[in-house]
């Protein structure tokens, strides 16, 4: 990392054998060829609560020797993570309200917080005006989205039940699911009984695990399709759970239709490999673009999708007004200028990007190569490949952005929109990577 100009990290601290911990991955792209570097730097035991104080004083320790190339830290939405950031950062990007930090999004990643131990709330100016600063320095901070996203589905999901009549058959239908759920789950009896009928098990919903939810509902609906109602009847008569109506089944076909881009999106934005920070802005305006198609055939949902688009344009509105994320997947070549058609958002992009390109330099237009499809293609299908009038006038200095090629090497043709974008494409848009690498938290103390 000594060579990298650039580097991101991903945070996460937990609990296990009655023991704390935190971890950090370090992240950079290859100059040349952008592709995705790993590291996991540090995994160390944190003494006492998961104070934002305690676990500011960790990173600064951990993150010392590559802190000036760090470009974003990527954590959860746990509120000792944004306390931290809002107290210890060093620049205006890190502003968090103490609002923010008291929002129940602040609260809702109990999995990697000691549920013992309350986070005692205080006022931030206070705070400022006793501290200056410079106990410790942190860097600039970026929430995950993945998380962001589980609370829209979960958290914001749950402001469509105001309709009445969804409220009545989301109970109706999620109240039979569970009881399956809570059978299979407590009796090996039961489980057998559905893998009998059904040839499938049933998948268990995690309330720490994006999308599961869905998935388990996917299921449900993947075994009345193949195997029939009578096979679903044949199981809730022998566990006494009551079987599925009509439109009890009607719903649950719509509220999985509603949740597929939701849970795609969540997917794509986890990856680590293959996933950029300019990713994430063009993921979240083609989820809000989807969910607005689906609205019209919806009959029982049209209160879910109008909630799932609020809990976004509130979560993400901020982000969608940040001219480094904007400029982020303005210089991804995948995306360009053609995720969105709001002309003030790509004004704030270009206008990052003409400041921080130096004058002087000319760009060259480069051999114009197409580029394979990729595992994203379907769900970005919609993207319109054009420019609209305002942003023709800044492709004249830009000659990069006229390019129809979607490759990562047309960049090479244009070194100093290259530096930019890997400085504004290192970061990771989740903080997946940390969580992933430290999934086997509790056999942390066992030899392997």
């Amino acid at each position: 990392m000594t060579k990298t100009a650039y580097i991101a990290t991903t945070t996460d601290c937990w609990t296990a054998r009655r023991r704390s911990f935190i971890g950090v991955t370090a992240h950079w792209l290859d100059p040349s060829s952008f592709e995705r570097h790993s590291v996991g730097p540090a995994c160390k035991q944190l003494k006492g609560a998961h104070a934002f104080d305690v676990l500011a004083g960790a990173m600064n320790d951990i993150q010392y020797e590559i802190r000036e190339k760090i470009v974003r830290t990527t954590t959860d939405n746990g509120s000792n993570f944004l306390k931290a950031f809002c107290v210890f950062g060093k620049d205006e990007n890190n502003s968090v309200t103490a609002e923010e930090v008291t929002d129940e999004e602040a609260t809702q990643d109990s999995e990697h917080q000691d549920e013992e131990v309350e986070v005692e709330f205080i006022d931030v100016e206070a705070i400022m005006a006793e501290d200056d600063g410079l106990q410790y320095q942190l860097l600039k901070h970026h929430r995950c989205a993945c998380h962001l996203i589980n609370l829209v589905s979960t958290v914001d999901a749950n402001n469509a039940n105001r309709i009445e009549a969804y409220k009545k058959l989301s109970r109706s239908a999620f109240s039979k699911c569970q009881a399956l759920w809570n059978k299979t789950a407590r009796s090996t009896t039961a489980a057998e009984v559905v893998e009998e009928h059904c040839k499938l098990q049933l998948v268990q919903p995690n309330a720490t695990r994006c999308s599961s939810f869905y998935l388990a509902v996917e299921r449900i609906l993947r075994i009345l399709k193949d195997r029939g109602e009578g096979a679903m009847r044949a199981v809730c008569a022998a566990l006494n759970v009551p079987m599925y109506s009509p439109a009890d089944i009607a719903f649950l076909g719509e509220y999985a239709n509603t949740m597929s881009p939701v849970a795609q999106a969540i997917n794509i934005l986890q990856g680590e490999s293959n996933i950029q920070m300019g990713w994430l802005l063009p993921t979240i305006t083609t989820l809000i673009t989807k969910l607005e198609k689906t609205r019209a055939s919806q009959r029982f949902s049209k209160p879910l999708v109008d909630a799932l688009q609020d809990g976004l344009k509130n979560r993400f509105g901020k982000m969608m007004s940040d001219p480094e994320l904007v400029a982020a997947a303005i210089l991804h070549p995948k995306f360009k200028t053609s995720w969105t058609s709001d002309e003030d958002v790509l004004k704030l992009g270009l206008s990052y990007i003409k400041e921080h390109l130096p004058d002087h330099e000319p760009l060259p237009r480069p051999a114009d190569n197409s580029s394979s499809a990729s595992d994203e293609e379907d769900f970005f299908s919609n993207m319109k490949h054009v420019h609209t009038q305002e942003t023709t006038k800044q492709l004249d200095a830009y000659i990069y952005l006229a390019c129809t090629s979607e490759g990562v090497n047309i960049l090479t043709s244009y070194p100093a929109v290259s530096n930019l974008s890997l400085k504004l494409n290192t970061a990771l848009p989740a903080s997946a990577a940390c969580e992933r690498l430290f999934s086997a938290a509790g056999l942390i103390l066992s030899p392997r």
